[in-house]
């Protein structure tokens, strides 16, 4: 009888690579972050590391310190961000549809449905790096997002999350442009301040 074949205990294991589903306006925020944290925060926050630098003994020098914290985080976002942009796939909303594709629930797809009360409730399925709940933006691995797919318009599914359970009524599915929110500086940003002066004696 064959044995199996086994993967040499040296040989990595290939990774599985996760789809990304993004919108259009989700990417371009997610690439605009990107680039701001390369070519202005990085490089406004590695003067401060070498401005506390000269400021004496680093081991007790706050600023020193704090700025060297700051640059780690910012390496690593912008390392996650483009690992999130690598994996992107583009989903438009606004692309014509036809069949079933335009009439039932997937990705990009904005659905209005009522709970067992009757109340009524608007959300559009987004991405991860796109959640706005303010927005009424879920993301389509949410547990609503999951129990909302592939139904139509007059269909019923059941909510299951941790709370417990949901009957909802599908009363309409749209496929229309949904306004993400555009990246802004964030407030206290070291790009937006007065470039430090050198310590005079």
């Amino acid at each position: 009888m064959k044995r199996p074949l086994r993967r040499p205990a040296d040989e990595p294991i290939p990774a599985v690579r996760v789809k990304n589903y993004i919108t259009p306006s989700g990417l371009q925020r997610l690439k605009d972050e990107h680039t701001f944290l390369l070519n202005r925060e990085r490089p406004a926050v590695t003067r401060v590391v070498t401005w506390a630098a000269s400021n004496g003994d680093r081991s007790e020098n706050a600023d020193y310190q704090y700025a060297k914290r700051r640059l780690r985080q910012i390496d690593n976002r912008i390392r996650f961000l483009a690992k999130r942009i690598d994996a992107a796939e583009v989903v438009d909303p606004e692309m014509p549809r036809t069949g079933r594709a335009a009439a039932h629930i997937f990705f990009g797809a904005t659905v209005r449905y009522a709970d067992a009360t009757g109340h009524e409730r608007e959300v559009s399925i987004v991405g991860a790096d796109e959640v706005d709940l303010e927005r009424s933006h879920i993301s389509w691995v949410s547990p609503l997002a999951r129990a909302l797919m592939k139904a139509g318009a007059g269909d019923r599914v059941v909510l299951r999350a941790p709370g417990g359970s949901d009957r909802l009524e599908i009363l309409e599915v749209r496929y229309e442009r949904i306004g993400v929110a555009a990246f802004c500086e964030p407030p206290g940003a070291e790009s937006a301040r007065t470039p430090r002066a050198a310590s005079t004696e």
